[in-house]
């Protein structure tokens, strides 16, 4: 069982910066990807960025590229999502997700067996 565990979610004054933390802290098996989704009030959830164990960087939706910075430890089995320059759009419950396999560029949440509770960013305008 993989069990993931946020952090570091809360409020933030717009074009600030805010860090989220993720373990995985399943005992038997460890996540290959790791990552973040987020879903905004009245709308669909959508994938913000994630990473493979195997990679050196990893992948962005547009709406982040430049601003959000995914990093990994596989050592601690953690994912931190570093944002800056946040937006009053950034607002939304993120949730760590994280899956088996080893993937770069899926960005469908189908992909990600494994989701944590969420953790709620909020960006004031």
């Amino acid at each position: 069982q993989v069990q993931l565990i946020e952090s570091g979610g809360g409020l933030v004054q717009a074009g600030g910066s805010l860090t989220l933390s993720c373990e995985n802290s399943g005992h038997t098996f460890s996540a290959n990807t790791m990552g973040w989704f987020r879903q905004a009030p009245g709308k669909e959830r959508e994938f913000v960025a994630a990473i493979s164990r195997s990679a050196d960087t990893g992948y962005y939706a547009d709406s982040v590229k430049g601003r959000f910075t995914i990093s990994k430890d596989n050592a601690k089995n953690t994912v931190s999502l570093q944002m800056n320059s946040l937006k009053s759009e950034d607002t939304a419950v993120y949730y760590c997700v994280g899956d088996l396999g080893s993937h770069f560029g899926v960005t469908v949440a189908a992909a990600f067996h494994f989701w944590g509770k969420g953790t709620l960013v909020t960006v004031s305008s």
